[in-house]
């Protein structure tokens, strides 16, 4: 038994054939998906698939990538989108650095970069603070942003736990993350040629906090690599976390499972 804990199964890309993905994963093992919105209108959609399939859970919020497109205050939305009984937590929400408004054609300017920044930084308070008023926890995206994040997360860490997905930091970032009670998940990019780094935080990382995902349609995991991901993939990324930690499958499953339902509110 195996979950993929970050999938975006909203997309276009898996419109055409969801209940087909759906199968694929379960023969291969995968029981529970979360899909993880990205703005206000992808939040509805996984609730709508949540609603429509039963191994699918949500996370709803807004995406820090497309935060220009948020509202000033996304808090009483996102207050709402709480509401629904398959919501087990917020985000995915963080700060992503990595495509600042100066490294775009046509350029943007220095003070365009720091209202980015800014705004990045209101939208990832507001979900915080709705998750600590909700008792939710926060998925977390980071990207080239870590010593921001954890500065924004810490004073809510002793009431928001958080997980930082698609985790490809060093053992320094996981080991903070860890000391402020936070997880990481591990996508296909741990089967990457270039991904050792990766494989050391995971041999490195306690027990209980790790999980695995797809974050499909992305980062499909050696030997699809280069393909469309999606959630069956989870399985061959947990082959080789389970090599790296010398556990059977089954036992990391089980692990990395009880891991899960501990972190997402309501996740059987």
């Amino acid at each position: 038994m195996l979950y993929d804990t970050h999938a975006h199964l909203d997309y276009p890309e898996f419109i055409t054939e969801l209940p087909a993905v759906l199968e694929r994963a379960r023969a291969a093992g995968i029981t529970r998906i979360l899909a993880v919105g990205t703005d206000l209108d992808s939040s509805r959609r996984v609730l709508a698939l949540a609603d429509q399939f039963a191994p699918i859970h949500a996370v709803v919020g807004w995406h820090p990538g497309q935060v220009m497109d948020a509202p000033a205050d996304f808090r009483p939305d996102l207050r709402e989108l709480a509401r629904h009984p398959k919501v087990v937590a917020l985000g995915e929400t963080g700060l992503d650095y990595f495509r600042m408004p100066s490294r775009r054609d046509p350029p943007g300017t220095a003070a365009d970069d720091a209202e980015y920044q800014r705004r990045q930084a209101a939208l990832f308070q507001q979900h915080l603070e709705v998750a600590a008023e909700t008792g939710l926890n926060c998925v977390i995206h980071e990207r080239a942003a870590m010593p921001d994040v954890l500065a924004l997360w810490e004073p809510f860490a002793g009431r928001v736990r958080a997980v930082f997905h698609c985790f490809a930091g060093d053992r320094a970032s996981l080991e903070r993350i860890v000391s402020l009670n936070g997880l990481v998940s591990f996508t296909g990019i741990l089967t990457f040629k270039n991904g050792q780094n990766v494989r050391d935080a995971l041999v490195a990382a306690p027990a209980d906090r790790f999980m695995l995902e797809t974050d499909c349609p992305f980062l499909a995991p050696v030997p699809h690599r280069g393909k469309r991901c999606e959630p069956a993939f989870v399985r061959e990324t947990a082959e080789l976390a389970a090599q790296l930690r010398g556990m059977t499958l089954e036992e990391l499953g089980a692990v990395t499972c009880a891991t899960a339902r501990g972190f997402f509110r309501g996740l059987p």
